[in-house]
């Protein structure tokens, strides 16, 4: 579609997607960026008369003008392309990734063709995008109203890094999303140790805060408005991370490239029980 960089919401009518695209919205505002909304869906097969399978015909037909629609009517200034595709959701998103610069799902909520969970699409985009992936529930954002705002202290950005790999582009887009919303950023990396170390084990806290410190000093100084804080953890990250993010804005993780396949059991967890928005950036 259009070659100039976008935040890209995928609907398909269920009210997980909605909530997704208005989240989106507020992205696309706040960065001053058209949103890309974007409808896929194969052909439907004959209808079955049994109400639960022929749901799908229900909210399909008018899915995307309906969200615009109402995009259009909440947010009237926003820049909205639409776009009406044939094919796999996750493959259209998969393919707006190259001009985007954010792809929006929702967590939850009826695929319009098969039946499944929306989930299955919200894991293959964010595993595979070339550009980060936000996944969203209804409900799980509680940021201000609107763009441009404060927001409340008691609602930060969760950072979650890996000290072997922690990422520029991590990094940047957590940093980012906390300047742009004027919210403090909590940076937490979670470790797992042997549980039983051998008696002449050294220590790991002061090397992995050395390290943190190093890792995060040039982005203190390139923001020097945003309030941060750091914490070392051993445990289980997924656990932890969800734990942290439970008065959160936002909760930034990476993912590593090349592209796999899946998630990783941190992500995966982090977009099944995170009680806000997650962000998942791809990074080397």
């Amino acid at each position: 579609m259009s070659t100039q960089q976008t935040i890209t919401a995928g609907v398909d009518g269920s009210p997980g997607s909605l909530a997704a695209a208005g989240w989106a919205a507020h992205e696309a505002l706040r960065r001053d960026l058209p949103l890309h909304v974007v409808h896929a869906c194969a052909p439907l097969p004959e209808r079955s008369r049994l109400p639960e399978t022929d749901d799908p015909y229900d909210r399909e037909p008018g899915a995307l003008g309906r969200a615009v629609q109402h995009l259009s009517r909440v947010h009237p200034t926003l820049r909205i392309l639409d776009e009406q595709v044939t094919g796999s959701p996750a493959g259209a998103l998969l393919a707006a990734a190259a001009s985007s610069a954010l792809l929006v799902v929702g967590s939850h909520g009826t695929g319009a063709i098969t039946g499944i969970l929306v989930g299955s699409v919200a894991q293959a985009v964010a595993a595979r995008a070339s550009c980060p992936t936000a996944v969203v529930g209804v409900g799980r954002f509680p940021e201000n109203a609107h763009p441009g705002s404060t927001a409340d202290p008691g609602h930060p950005v969760v950072l979650g890094i890996d000290l072997a790999r922690p990422g520029e582009e991590l990094l940047e887009y957590a940093f980012d999303a906390a300047a742009s919303r004027r919210a403090p950023l909590h940076v937490v990396h979670v470790w797992t140790a042997p549980l039983v170390p051998s008696a002449d084990a050294i220590d790991p806290m002061p090397k992995k805060a050395r390290q943190l410190a190093a890792e995060l000093a040039p982005w203190r100084r390139k923001f020097p408005r945003t309030q941060v804080t750091d914490r070392l953890v051993h445990g289980l990250a997924g656990h932890y991370l969800v734990k942290a993010a439970s008065t959160a804005c936002l909760l930034v993780i990476g993912r590593r490239v090349p592209v796999g396949a899946h998630l990783g059991r941190t992500a995966h967890a982090a977009i099944h029980h995170s009680t806000c928005p997650v962000v998942i950036v791809p990074h080397y």
